[in-house]
């Protein structure tokens, strides 16, 4: 199942993420792909708004850190691999004990991963048009997260 909308301000993609969150009722793990600038850490911050993260974390792109975690009604975990320059890295962070973890996984910058190394229910991607409108396409593998972006688009 895929989906895309056309958001036309940072507020917009915030509240697509947010609404998004309040959906998600347990574990998934999410690919985020995009441009530097395109809007992901926009869209992270209104899904973390939605899982119920308290306003005292301030959710910030992981690009230095690799990995913010924060708590809330489903614990996520932000990963950015941006910075990683190999798979072979990914043990040094413990990425097999996170994405075996039953929280949200939204990971940017998936394309060092191994195939078989996670399956991602949701692929999200994020691309700047001519307007300078960000045009977000969802697209689900499997049940539950098909379930989640047909009442996203509700």
């Amino acid at each position: 199942m895929k989906q895309t909308v056309i958001t036309r301000a940072g507020e917009e993609t915030r509240e697509l993420g947010e609404k998004l969150g309040r959906l998600i009722q347990g574990g998934i793990a999410i690919s985020l792909t995009g441009d530097l600038g395109a809007g992901k850490t926009t869209f992270v911050q209104g899904l973390a708004k939605g899982l119920g993260v308290p306003d005292s974390f301030y959710v910030t792109s992981p690009t230095y850190t690799i990995i913010n975690e924060y708590p809330g009604r489903v614990d996520l975990c932000h990963m950015d691999l941006y910075r990683l320059g190999s798979s072979d890295e990914l043990d040094y962070i413990g990425f097999d004990e996170i994405v075996d973890s039953d929280r949200v996984i939204i990971i940017e910058w998936p394309g060092i991963i191994e195939p078989g190394q996670i399956n991602f229910d949701l692929d999200i991607i994020l691309a700047i048009d001519e307007q300078f409108n960000r045009k977000i396409s969802f697209i689900a593998s499997g049940l539950e997260a098909a379930k989640v972006l047909r009442n996203l688009f509700v």
